[in-house]
């Protein structure tokens, strides 16, 4: 009987200090999670930093070329190459 007492204390033991561990990690873990979300939330609040003017020309030549190459094989009309002209260069 006395070994199936000291076996059923130790299980306890063991279950008392997993859950404790697990628990401080839960909370840690939680507090990792809200640090985060609080970051990204003022990430969020400010504005992007404007791109440089050098690389937004670029894009927009890309796209131009782009467009012109779907108006030259015929999938994009003559009005819908000027709309989304308009709309890249805006």
């Amino acid at each position: 009987m006395p070994g199936l007492l000291r076996g059923i204390a130790r299980t306890a033991v063991v279950a008392g200090t997993a859950t404790a561990v697990s628990n401080r990690v839960s909370r840690r873990q939680a507090g990792r999670w809200a640090q985060q979300d609080y970051e990204q939330q003022g990430a969020v609040a400010q504005p992007p930093p404007a791109p440089p003017a050098a690389d937004d020309m670029t894009a927009k030549m890309d796209q131009l070329k782009q467009l012109g190459e779907l108006k030259a094989q015929g999938i994009l009309t003559e009005d819908e190459f000027q709309e989304q002209k308009r709309r890249i260069l805006g």
